[in-house]
């Protein structure tokens, strides 16, 4: 098949697309090209899955996991900057085929498979918009701008949410109830992730978000809860669970806890995790995201609790953890963080090479601090903070080739999956399932059993698992891009609003306590012979100059619709904390 661009033009209220399709039309669409044709009908259907994105090592910058302060003041506004997307260009793209396919010569079996797959992406990016904006315009053909109306009022949440469960309905009874990771259509949305992703969007229609006047005892929560049980167990007779290794959720591509990957292979398509997540003289520029201070402490010890409980074993004052926070940690902490000193194999450097941060020590690309003593001051200060993402990141990859990464995109995994059930069952009242879940993750962790196997977990309240259940989400899907839109359902900007971010930084000492001259940590460093424990640590705020602190204040959990989309329109109502009339919850 010959691939030319063709710009989809016409899409609601009247403005252009940005999305082009790979098939042999210079000029306009032509459906009884694209659906007569398999190979052309399913390229048509694989723009719909751009819609999924990749892996993108900043995803939750916006959260308090990564540095960068991603609002300053009016950070959100209606004429200015939004992270929301108003996609009626999918919207359109699912139309095309969903209108159009059954006019076409493919088999039935051919059509079926593209009418799911549509339905599915036209769900798909509504629930994008709608966890967002609230209630958007249904449409559901695609609209001509002179035959048409195109001044279209926004329907409710409520009946976006239904509308949502129908096409997902559709979908499902069209779709392979499973594709095997034996398939050539692996990566082919599947029955199981349509019922997964439908059981999510169940748990958003329950959550505080939409429910800010009975956020935790609405009815919503019963169809979740029997939603994603019926995902759960569903998954789990067909063999999906966790493996063994936490580490390798991602490296091992196909393995069973992998519910839906978006597939990644070089050179045609490839992701920029290594290149974002490693120190910068082991990549190609400087890392473009690193773990703050704040979440470092969010990870338990290895007896599940935090390192400030009075009850943990491994218990310690803020002042004895911060110059050991690398010890005694949930498992899961040494394989998804890299600090300094830290040994660090990546592939083209020499044996037992560990990497360092410290000011003088490390190289200019890795370095964070402030250390006066140190003529050479590190120029990372505002992006650093003497952590860098470890998880996924693929140490095979020697350095000229950190842009080669293309491990498979993981969208949905079956821990998600747990922990979206676990969250439904407290709610609707099944506690001790949603701890016997709770367990199972934290067992996979390497997390010590404990008194009564609890793995650390003390929680027997509802509200108490619920929030077992919260802690567990921010470490269990690090970096994976959930947290900031977990806060947004669960409304705890509250967390975000008015907090500063920190990092750590690390100087070399002497046994007894003082520093070391740094030309002598420098000899020992270029010998990998400072370890840990030969650097005192301690805490400082990044970024060291702009904007310090984010301002998120309760308006941000449902964003604005532009202004320049708002004035094309008539009946389009702006969101009422945004100076207009429209109530984007379930009242």
């Amino acid at each position: 098949m010959k691939k030319i661009c063709l710009f989809l033009c016409i899409i609601i209220f009247g403005t252009r697309c940005s999305k082009e399709l790979d098939i042999e039309d210079v000029s306009n669409y032509q459906p009884e090209q694209v659906w007569n044709d398999l190979q052309q009908a399913n390229a048509f259907v694989a723009n719909l899955y751009n819609k999924f994105g990749n892996w993108n090592v900043a995803a939750d910058r916006n959260s308090e996991q990564l540095s960068g302060i991603a609002f300053g003041e009016n950070a959100i506004t209606v004429t200015g900057a939004s992270t929301a997307s108003w996609d009626y260009a999918n919207v359109r793209l699912a139309n095309l085929a969903i209108r159009d396919v059954q006019a076409g010569k493919l088999s039935q079996s051919e059509k079926e498979s593209i009418l799911a797959q549509a339905y599915f992406m036209r769900a798909y990016t509504y629930f994008s918009m709608v966890k967002e904006y609230g209630g958007v315009p249904i449409v559901k053909t695609p609209l001509d701008r002179y035959n048409d109306e195109l001044d279209l009022p926004r329907n409710s949440t409520r009946e976006c949410f239904d509308f949502i469960m129908e096409d997902l309905d559709k979908a499902i009874a069209l779709l392979p109830a499973r594709i095997d990771v034996t398939s050539t259509d692996w990566g082919h949305i599947d029955g199981n992730f349509a019922q997964a992703f439908k059981a999510k969007v169940l748990l958003y229609k329950a959550s505080p978000l939409f429910n800010p006047g009975n956020p935790w005892s609405n009815a919503y929560w019963a169809d979740a809860y029997t939603e994603n049980k019926k995902a759960y167990e569903s998954l789990r007779s067909q063999g999906y669970g966790l493996i063994e290794d936490y580490a390798k959720i991602a490296l091992s591509e196909k393995n069973s806890e992998i519910v839906f990957p978006v597939i990644n292979k070089f050179p045609g398509k490839t992701a920029g995790w290594d290149f974002g997540a490693r120190p910068g003289s082991l990549s190609r520029g400087n890392a473009s995201a690193c773990p703050t201070w704040e979440f470092v402490k969010t990870f338990p010890m290895k007896d599940g609790k935090l390192y400030d409980d009075p009850t943990g074993t491994y218990y310690k004052t803020d002042a004895a953890f911060l110059q050991s926070y690398w010890k005694n940690r949930d498992p899961r902490f040494e394989k998804s963080i890299l600090w300094n000193a830290r040994t660090f194999p990546v592939a083209g450097t020499p044996k037992g090479y560990k990497q360092y941060t410290s000011v003088g020590i490390a190289s200019a690309n890795d370095n964070f601090g402030i250390n006066p003593n140190v003529a050479d001051k590190s120029t990372n200060n505002n992006t650093y903070t003497g952590f860098f993402i470890l998880k996924n990141c693929n140490l095979s990859l020697t350095q000229p080739n950190v842009q080669q990464y293309d491990i498979d995109f993981v969208l949905m995994r079956f821990a998600e999956v747990m922990l979206n059930y676990a969250e439904t069952a407290n709610e609707a009242g099944h506690t001790a399932d949603a701890l016997v879940l709770l367990r199972e993750i934290r067992k996979r962790a390497g997390i010590e059993p404990g008194a009564g196997s609890m793995y650390g977990i003390t929680a027997v309240s509802r509200t108490d698992v619920r929030q077992a259940i919260m802690n567990e989400r921010n470490i269990e899907l690090c970096f994976e891009g959930h947290r900031f839109n977990d806060l947004r359902r669960w409304r705890l900007f509250s967390l975000l609003d008015q907090k500063t971010k920190s990092g750590v930084e690390a100087i070399a000492i002497n046994a007894n306590g003082t520093e070391m001259p740094i030309l002598q940590a420098q000899q020992q460093a270029g010998t990998f012979s400072l370890s840990e424990e030969h650097f005192k640590y301690s805490v400082v705020q990044v970024p060291q100059t702009g904007v310090q602190k984010n301002i998120v204040p309760d308006k941000y959990y449902f964003y604005p619709i532009a202004q320049s989309i708002i004035n094309k329109t008539t009946k389009l109502e702006q969101n009422k904390d945004w100076g207009g009339s429209f109530d984007p919850t379930l009242h």
